[in-house]
Parts: structure tokens; C-alpha cells; sequence
């Protein structure tokens, strides 16, 4: 059993794992230790607005922090921004969001609802929604909400001080949703709130508003945000770049492929627990196979998995290879020793084709990852193949060469 202070450094090492900035570390150490002298978990909150019906992959950076807390014990609050999200979050955008009716925001969330428990326990998930405090709010609570900020500390946001210089509509209702979302903070006595980067300015008005309130303040985490598909914004619906956690599994698996090998690593590092260090020595290629069929085993299961990474190989594969391949090679039955289990070691076989001169030349190529049989690579220099009667076998040597192989027993 572990003493308090090593359950202290653990949970510190596993919590702050991957974040960007958390303020105040000290104050993160102080909640955990009281938690655990108490027995009372801490109240994790992290809100999400149902603007677009889909969850994508960059949600997924800090819903998968929600559960390393439920791992160590600690209560989820999973808030739905159902009021916030018809105000719209401005954070990051150089115009005004437009507005959502309610029809729309409560269609999302429903939607939501569902998603989420596809990484979260849902037995240990407490689901909120904010119009449940803010639907009641009469017309002085919310001057006396307004009261608590002024317009030159909204200003310090630098999307409302950018769009603010360059003369460009700055709504009054605008300046509601960093207060609302942190009066949430205020209405759960949240103990930590997570949000991605560009959320640091509205997680810092929860802080505010909990000590107005009489609370301690809660301690913010900010986690990195994930690029989308074209690698340069962040993952949005709205920009067109998002991988949603319901996308077809064929079409999950394709974007995935699609994107750079730098991001691929980035997507690595943020959504899985893989040794980035041992990825970074595979084939890019295989890695990123790899990484898109461990993502929609995820949310699709582990035969969809598979299914869309067979399917995607048999396209690539058809794309491709050329129809008039520069060898094509038939083996009979002298070929094999025993003609009734036909094999023949990946140095030979290549060999035969023809377009590699040597066998040194061949183990060179075959070390270095050159060589694709079918789409898979094949690394070990002392690879023997077993071959199937009356089969094809697509050969790719190096980046130009291709050989067809016919086995006839």
C-alpha cells in the first residue's frame, strides 16, 4: 500500500501528464492531499457547447484527461454548454458565432450524451447542463453576474482586442459567455476545470467568480489542442479539417491516412499511450496504418478495425500498382521443394524478379523497409514466405519498381 506521500506523486505524475500550463500547481497539490486525508474525490469539470452534433478527435485530448481522474478516483463532471451554446464561444474566432436556437443546441446534446461514453465510465460520470442554473436567472442576477467584470478586462482577450482594433463587431452578448461558463464553476464548486489553450482566459473567470462567491478557486488545466486534417487549424467541424468519433469507420480510417507524417506523430502523442520513441522507428506508413486502425477499433470496434484497414489496402493497393508492372514472374512447382507447401525465402523471391542485382542488394532493400509485398512491409532479411497456390502477389521494391509474381502449383 502506498503511503499518502507516494499517492500524491502519482496522482501528480499521471494528472499532469501531457498538460500545457496549470495554475496553481501548488494549490493542485494541496486539493489532492486534502482528497485523499478526507476521502472525498475531487470535482473535475469540463464543458462541452453542442454546437455541431459530432465529438471529434480533438475533444477526445481532454476527455481522455477526465479519465485519468475517474481512474484515480475522482468525480467527472461532464457539462453540456446547452445555454452557453447559444450564446457561442468566441474564443479564437475573428467574427461574431452565429446563434443557435434551442431546438438545435438540445438535438447536439443528445448526441453527445452518447459519444462520450465510449472513453468515459459512465458509471462514474455525472452529466450536467447548464440551462438547468441558467434558464431561472431573472434579469438582476444576471446585471449582478455582469457586475463582476469590466469591459477593459474582456478587452485583455486578445480575440475581442483583435476584433476590437480591426473594427469588427464585437457583440454585447458576447462578452456573457466567458461569465457564464464561469459562474458553472460557481454553481458546481468545481475543484479543477480542464479546457484546451484557448480557453485559458474564460477558465480564469471561473477562478474569479468562485473566490466573489466565497469558494476557493478552482485550479485550471489547459491541454493542447489537436490540429485538424490540413494540420494547420485546430480540429473543427466548422473549419472542414474534423475526424468525428461517428464517422463511418471507412471514413475514419481514410482521413487518418490523409493526414502528414509530422502530424500523425502529434496524433500519436495526444490521443494514444504509445511509445512515441518506438513509432518514430517504425515505416511511416505502417505506423500510420497502425494508429488509424487503433483509433477506429476505439469507437467502431476491433473488427471495423480491421474491415477498413483491408478495405484501404485493397484500394491503395488497386491505386497503385501499375498494370503493366516492370516483372512479372511465374513459379511452378520445380521451384519449391515441397510443391505441396509452396515457399521460398524474400531474398530469392526477389531474386527472381529480376530488378534487384544482388542478394546484398536485396538484404539492403529489405532492411530498410523497401520492400512491399500485397501493401505489407516486409523488414527481416531472413524472411521465408509461405506461398499460396494459384495466388497473386503484388511486389513494390524501392519507390519505382514493381514486380508481379504468379504462383502455378
Amino acid at each position: 500500500m502506498l503511503s499518502a506521500k507516494q499517492e500524491l506523486t502519482r496522482q501528480l505524475d499521471f494528472i499532469t501528464r501531457g498538460a500545457v500550463e496549470i495554475i496553481q500547481r501548488q494549490e493542485l497539490e494541496e486539493r489532492i492531499v486534502a482528497s485523499l486525508k478526507e476521502g472525498r474525490p475531487l470535482r473535475i469539470k469540463a464543458g462541452f457547447d453542442p454546437t455541431s452534433p459530432d465529438l471529434h478527435l480533438g475533444h477526445i485530448v481532454l476527455i481522455q484527461k477526465l479519465r485519468q481522474f475517474q481512474e484515480l478516483g475522482h468525480e467527472v463532471i461532464f457539462l453540456i454548454g446547452d445555454f452557453t451554446g447559444m450564446i457561442g464561444d468566441p474564443s479564437g474566432v475573428s467574427e461574431t458565432r452565429k446563434a443557435l436556437t434551442r431546438e438545435e443546441v438540445s438535438a447536439n446534446a443528445k448526441t453527445y450524451e452518447r459519444q462520450i461514453f465510449k472513453t468515459l465510465d459512465p458509471e462514474n460520470t455525472r452529466i450536467e447542463f447548464n440551462s438547468r442554473w441558467m434558464q431561472d436567472m431573472r434579469a438582476q442576477d444576471v446585471i449582478e453576474l455582469c457586475a463582476r467584470y469590466s469591459v477593459a478586462r474582456m478587452l485583455e482577450r486578445d480575440d475581442f482586442s483583435k476584433r476590437y482594433r480591426e473594427q469588427k463587431p464585437v457583440g454585447i452578448h458576447e462578452f456573457l459567455y466567458p461569465l457564464v461558463q464561469g459562474y458553472d464553476s460557481v454553481a458546481l464548486k468545481a475543484d479543477v476545470e480542464l479546457g484546451g489553450t484557448d480557453q485559458k482566459f474564460n477558465l480564469l473567470v471561473g477562478r474569479d467568480l468562485q473566490r466573489d462567491w466565497g469558494q476557493s478557486p478552482q485550479v485550471v488545466m489547459t491541454l493542447p489542442l489537436l490540429e485538424g486534417t490540413d494540420g494547420v487549424r485546430k480540429m473543427s467541424k466548422s473549419f472542414g479539417n474534423a475526424i468525428a468519433l461517428e464517422d463511418a469507420p471507412s471514413d475514419m480510417f481514410g482521413k487518418i491516412m490523409s493526414i502528414s507524417d509530422g502530424l500523425m506523430y502529434r496524433y500519436y502523442e495526444l490521443l494514444t499511450s504509445d511509445d512515441l520513441v518506438a513509432v518514430k522507428q517504425r515505416h511511416p506508413m505502417d505506423a500510420k496504418l497502425a494508429l488509424a486502425e487503433t483509433l477506429v477499433s476505439r469507437y467502431h470496434g476491433i473488427e471495423a478495425g480491421q474491415r477498413a484497414k483491408d478495405d484501404f489496402q485493397r484500394k491503395f493497393r488497386h491505386r497503385e500498382f501499375p498494370e503493366n508492372p516492370d516483372a512479372t514472374v511465374v513459379l511452378g512447382a520445380a521451384d519449391f521443394v515441397d510443391p505441396a507447401n509452396p515457399s521460398m525465402s524474400l531474398v530469392e523471391l526477389l531474386m527472381r524478379t529480376g530488378l534487384v542485382p544482388s542478394k546484398a542488394e536485396a538484404r539492403r532493400l529489405i532492411a530498410q523497409g523497401a520492400i512491399l509485398i500485397n501493401q505489407e512491409r516486409h523488414q527481416r532479411t531472413d524472411a521465408v514466405l509461405p506461398l499460396r497456390s494459384n495466388e497473386s502477389y503484388q511486389l513494390k521494391i524501392g519507390k519505382r519498381k514493381y514486380a508481379l509474381v504468379k504462383v502455378k502449383t
